[in-house]
């Protein structure tokens, strides 16, 4: 059963929601509902899908600050992830909203389950290896579809850059040796999108990517 993504920027971050759906049963999982719900739904709505449940990467306000709404909107679906050590950032939204000065209907979040390094997530057939990601934040998990060669990697990388380190929990070396010895081992063949900005492939970034060259 093929698997497609669609991407929604949400937030003055332009952070990219990814909304995963199999394109014959339309089941769908959201990562990182971190605002616009509104645009959310209706990319949910445009596309026909039914939304099984919300998937974090980690506490960050882009990434997490709509969950809450959107989980009420799609009638409780469950609030999975991100690991357990982002719970402060997660207790903290709403503060995390003010310090950005942000507007907008922004709430802090309670996942329904933690994630750990090692735990595997479905959508029917399509299953997702989680793998703990520390370094930009202290909790951050990343999604990989090893049948797809395919990763969802949050803000541990990027097309040609990394995740900031200078927010609270962040830890440049963590970040460093996250990507050297966990992304990057899954192979140059594995295509990546990212939580802001356009996704690429591993390959490209362990040659050309001047954090990690």
């Amino acid at each position: 059963m093929p698997l497609s993504a669609e991407i929604v920027p949400v937030t003055p971050f332009q952070q990219n929601c990814c909304i995963f759906f199999d394109t014959d049963t339309r089941k769908a999982v959201v990562v990182d509902p971190g605002g616009d719900v509104d645009a959310i739904r209706a990319a949910i709505d445009r596309l026909g899908l039914t939304v099984e449940a919300i998937w974090l990467t980690h506490g960050h306000i882009d990434h997490a600050g709509g969950a809450m709404e959107l989980k009420d909107a799609l009638g409780g679906v469950d609030i999975i992830g991100p690991q357990r050590e982002d719970a402060t950032l997660l207790g903290r939204l709403e503060d995390q909203a003010k310090m950005f000065a942000l507007t907008g209907r922004y709430r802090n979040c309670e996942p329904d389950r933690w994630l750990e390094d090692g735990d595997a997530l479905t959508l029917g057939a399509h299953r997702f290896e989680v793998i703990h990601a520390p370094g930009h934040s202290p909790g951050h998990v990343v999604f990989f579809n090893r049948d797809a060669r395919f990763l969802h990697a949050g803000d541990v990388l990027f097309s040609g850059s990394i995740g900031r380190t200078d927010l609270p929990g962040g830890s440049h070396p963590t970040l460093i040796a996250t990507i050297k010895e966990k992304i990057l081992p899954l192979g140059d063949d594995v295509g990546f999108i990212c939580g802001h900005g356009p996704g690429g492939r591993l390959g490209q970034e362990r040659l050309t990517n001047p954090f990690l060259v």
